[in-house]
């Protein structure tokens, strides 16, 4: 889709897997020769499609600590997705970007990256999430992993995706499940490119901007309203750590475990404790190792995780995951080869083949076990003295 602001300024709205898309883009910059191409890009995602050894250089440890495991696994499952549309409808994720930068390239144009950084994106979104959000956002994600169907990709049609009505209640129907993610993810990325683009504008310059279809409409808003102005910086800090659920419940854990077992130990004496202490150990063990098992995690990593999880479920800041992970890397460590497959997954099966990818998945489903297994835990051992 096109869309002309004025003389100088023209809006490409893309989809990342469309010929359609391609050949859009590439006509809007030979017919208007830009003194300026702008790109939905960051300087992040710039590099991932220039520089193809972005995956194969990345250190095996920043795959299990901390919330990388998560957004990693959720990159690679998503772009996976698009590589499985991008192959069906001939075009590879990103082409239309790449079309642009090398139309810029042609004709000596200069290229500006005008969105926002992904890693700060993020972390917004992840810090202004609730709790209930947060819960909402990973079950949706869980239930499209194990839905992905390539049959319902190959159903897909892109040019009815590229329609602004569709896109616009995609939109709305993920704002219902998460309006803070909405809010980071969309709007504020819709002001943050407006500005960019804006800064262009005062320069005297013209531009030809690819955006995603998704923000073409809220772009266009901003761009055409006289007194828009974005806060840039503002746009691009970090939340603050706030009061977190999470991490409340973290400490509250064993402090109400040890209350628990404190409490046994005075109307049951030391064997009530013990058996409490079993209880705990086993239902955190068995959902942990659960969890790493379904992963396909080696033995000694599904051994691991059933020790680990009674223990770093006391202790906020370690995670089953990370030692089941630590070990399912030492036993299984992901190769350059590994590295370079991520680009080729196109099916669910192909995740488990993976060693990047299995590993990511020990370490997720290793810490949902556990906190399932907390979960339930709690409530089975209070109830042996009640």
């Amino acid at each position: 889709m096109i869309e002309k602001i004025d003389e100088n300024l023209i809006l490409v709205g893309t989809a990342h897997i469309s010929q359609k898309s391609v050949d859009e883009v590439t006509k809007a910059i030979e017919t208007v020769h830009p003194d300026v191409v702008a790109v939905e890009l960051c300087q992040r995602r710039y590099d991932s499609i220039t520089k193809k050894d972005q995956w194969e250089n990345t250190p095996v440890t920043s795959l299990i600590k901390s919330n990388n495991a998560y957004y990693l696994l959720a990159q690679t499952f998503l772009s996976s997705i698009q590589r499985k549309l991008g192959k069906d409808h001939g075009v590879q994720p990103g082409s239309e970007m790449i079309e642009a930068m090398n139309q810029a390239k042609e004709y000596d144009l200069n290229v500006e990256l005008v969105d926002r950084d992904i890693a700060v994106t993020l972390k917004r979104a992840w810090k202004k999430m609730g709790f209930i959000e947060k819960f909402r956002v990973f079950w949706e994600f869980l239930k499209s992993m194990v839905g992905f169907e390539e049959d319902e990709l190959e159903d897909l049609d892109i040019d009815e995706l590229m329609d602004q009505d569709l896109i616009s209640t995609m939109m709305e129907e993920f704002g219902k499940i998460a309006p803070s993610v909405t809010k980071v993810l969309i709007h504020e990325r819709d002001e943050y490119i407006a500005e960019k683009i804006n800064r262009v504008r005062k320069q005297g310059k013209s531009v030809v901007a690819v955006v995603g279809a998704g923000h073409l409409q809220g772009i266009k808003k901003h761009l055409t309203n006289p007194g828009f102005s974005a806060d840039i910086n503002e746009l691009e800090q970090v939340p603050k750590k706030r009061f977190s659920v999470l991490k409340l419940l973290g400490y509250l854990i064993p402090v109400l475990f040890i209350a628990l077992i404190a409490y046994g130990f005075y109307t049951g004496g030391p064997v009530q404790s013990l058996r409490m202490f079993a209880y705990w150990f086993l239902i955190n063990g068995i959902f942990s190792s659960l969890g790493t098992l379904i992963a396909r995690g080696h033995p000694l990593s599904i051994l691991t995780a059933f020790v680990a999880a009674p223990i770093t479920s006391l202790n906020p800041a370690i995670a089953a995951g990370w030692v089941a992970g630590y070990v399912e890397a030492k036993l299984r460590t992901p190769v350059v080869k590994d590295f370079q497959q991520l680009s080729d997954l196109e099916n669910l099966g192909d995740f488990w083949k993976n060693r990047v990818v299995r590993l990511l998945l020990v370490v997720a489903l290793a810490n949902v076990g556990s906190m399932i297994g907390t979960v339930i835990a709690f409530p089975y051992i209070a109830s042996t003295f009640l």
